[in-house]
């Protein structure tokens, strides 16, 4: 094929290509029949949207898009669990993950509590000391003291973990990462990336889940006659979420992203508020303000500092308290760049260095077990290969992974665990995470 625009390839080496002619009468057949401009067509051609369903993908509507969440498996058990809690002023525990869809994702739960006079315990675990997801001693803990655990953006593959609780505590998990052949003896787990879903909603991320789970939690205070929390003024958490996730913009999940930005600029949450100001968010905020400025200072307190901090500041009801936690958040911001930007420096070089064609992957002693995640974001997008990035410390090698279109970098790390070659990973299409021995990087 010819140059496109003149141009054989990008800076970084990716040869050029333009439209088919095929895709283009496509994209002037698309224009015609809903009177768009051409260049958006061929957006709208190449993303595979016809004629009839681009009016709904450039304005996408929630009333129009938003799924039964009675698609889910387990959804009617944990949603009426959730309220039988409520109604029953059982005391309720939310363990969550520490990145940005955790954190969302335990605030809306917060938030849909509290509108019902009722709080709950937060146990986000440390990054460093934890690791992700349940583990065992958090789970009794929890177990102990509360008669409803609801783990979020974690513990579909946490078996070891969840089983304490068994006989103790009630635990539901409201998740989006693949899941395994079995799944963890709790009461429900919600999951669209479970082995048996048919993958139709795959595309959602831990908040999205959850906010389907509010949706009929509502139904079941309504069929009580209850009162029912306001969810529309939610979805300024649930659109955070499905960006800084890297959630793909399909479906539901654009209605999620178009309204939640709608409801985000009326600046009515305390903590997204600060987080802008210190960001100094000046204009009606964007998607790429959730991705590149609200989100990498959300990420922060999970990857350097406090892991509940991203999560606290979400669900702040207090101004004052939201500014004291967004400038903590700020601050560990700016230390999470410099650590990254020493790591960066060494994965790229070591990475050039392997000359692997088909994944760019680096590992050294020491690297902050924090930002070897965005470091794996930065390798990925400068070469366009899936990547790995494992800092090692004491005998443990903690990593992350980023994939590109195309390559399910989850599944991928959920076989290298089936295989023995790793000791702990999941994940999903385009993130995953990995624990392995130091002796296993090759």
């Amino acid at each position: 094929m010819s140059a496109f625009l003149n141009v054989e390839s990008s800076l970084t080496g990716r040869r050029w290509a333009g439209p088919d002619p095929a895709d283009e009468r496509l994209a002037e057949g698309l224009a015609q029949a809903a009177l768009l401009p051409l260049p958006v067509a061929r957006v709208l051609a190449a993303r595979g949207v016809a004629a009839e369903e681009a009016a709904g993908h450039l304005e996408p509507k929630l009333r129009d898009l938003l799924p039964d969440p009675l698609r889910l498996r387990d959804m009617e058990l944990a949603a009426e669990r959730l309220v039988a809690a409520v109604v029953a002023g059982e005391r309720i525990a939310v363990f969550a993950d520490y990145d940005v869809d955790g954190g969302a994702s335990a605030a809306l739960i917060l938030g849909w509590l509290r509108a019902q006079g009722r709080e709950a315990t937060l146990y986000i675990p440390d990054r460093i000391d934890e690791g992700y997801g349940p583990n065992p001693a958090a789970i009794e803990q929890l177990a102990r003291d509360h008669a409803l655990i609801v783990c979020v953006d974690c513990g579909t593959l946490s078996h070891e973990a969840l089983v304490v609780a068994k006989g103790r505590a009630d635990v539901i998990v409201l998740d989006h990462h693949q899941g395994g052949e079995t799944l963890p003896p709790v009461l429900a787990v919600v999951n669209p990336n479970r082995a048996d879903e048919d993958g139709a909603l795959g595309h959602l991320c831990a908040a999205g889940v959850v906010f389907l789970t509010l949706v009929q939690a509502n139904r079941g205070l309504r069929a009580r006659g209850l009162a029912e929390p306001d969810l529309i003024g939610m979805l300024d958490l649930v659109a955070l979420a499905t960006v800084a996730d890297v959630a793909p913009l399909l479906g539901v999940n654009r209605a999620f992203v178009r309204q939640g930005l709608a409801v985000m600029a009326r600046r009515a949450r305390p903590g997204l508020v600060a987080l802008s100001d210190v960001a100094r968010l000046d204009s009606a905020p964007s998607a790429f303000h959730l991705g590149f400025l609200l989100g990498p200072r959300i990420n922060a307190g999970g990857r350097v500092g406090r892991a509940d901090l991203g999560a606290r500041c979400l669900s702040a009801t207090d101004r004052a308290e939201a500014e004291a936690l967004a400038a903590q958040l700020d601050a560990l911001n700016r230390e999470r760049r410099e650590i990254e930007a020493l790591v960066r420096e060494s994965a790229f070089a070591q990475a050039e260095s392997h000359g692997d064609p088909a994944l760019s992957w680096a590992a050294g002693e020491g690297w902050h077990p924090g930002v070897v995640g965005i470091v794996a974001a930065r390798l990925k997008e400068a070469t366009g290969r899936p990547s790995v990035v494992i800092g090692t410390a004491g005998g443990v090698g903690k990593g992350s992974a980023r994939s590109v279109p195309g390559f399910d970098i989850g599944r991928a790390v959920q076989r290298l665990q089936a295989e023995g070659l790793i000791a702990r990973g999941g994940g999903h299409a385009m993130v995953a995470g990995l624990t392995v021995e130091p002796a296993r990087i090759e």
